[in-house]
């Protein structure tokens, strides 16, 4: 059996909200509470859980996506005004990146989450090597 993530929970000032938000921006549909929840399913494998929280940090969410779900959910994001950005360090840059042959951006939702949407996995070609490990050390 291939290991999924199944569910993950997204603290939220208003669960509600958000879940129609992020469902929006994703062009999934919400559709409701589900027991204390307010579930986004986003594929046969995962659910974002959105829960009402006072205080929290705020998460950083990824998703591979393919091109037209890329157009079409920088789209809406811009559709709603929301700020983009290029990198996780320039989120209001209004700019995309073309990194590991794709492209992607980020952008932060009312709770302080951090959004990223890519076209292309680094995970393959950067962590399989050394390419953005630290030097190794030697023990003194």
């Amino acid at each position: 059996m291939a290991i999924h993530l199944d569910h993950t929970i997204v603290p939220a000032h208003d669960k509600e909200a958000s879940a129609r938000f992020i469902a929006d921006i994703m062009g999934l549909e919400y559709k409701g509470l589900f027991g204390h929840f307010a579930p986004v399913k986003v594929d046969d494998n995962l659910s974002l859980d959105f829960d009402n929280r006072e205080k929290f940090d705020g998460s950083h969410y990824a998703f591979i996506v393919t091109d037209e779900e890329f157009d079409g959910i920088l789209g809406r994001v811009q559709g709603h005004g929301r700020k983009y950005g290029s990198s996780p360090f320039a989120q209001d840059d209004m700019q995309i990146n073309h990194r590991h042959t794709g492209r992607g951006f980020y952008f932060r939702d009312d709770n302080g989450h951090s959004w990223e949407f890519i076209t292309h996995t680094y995970i393959k070609e950067e962590m399989t090597g050394d390419i953005g490990r630290p030097a190794a050390t030697s023990a003194r």
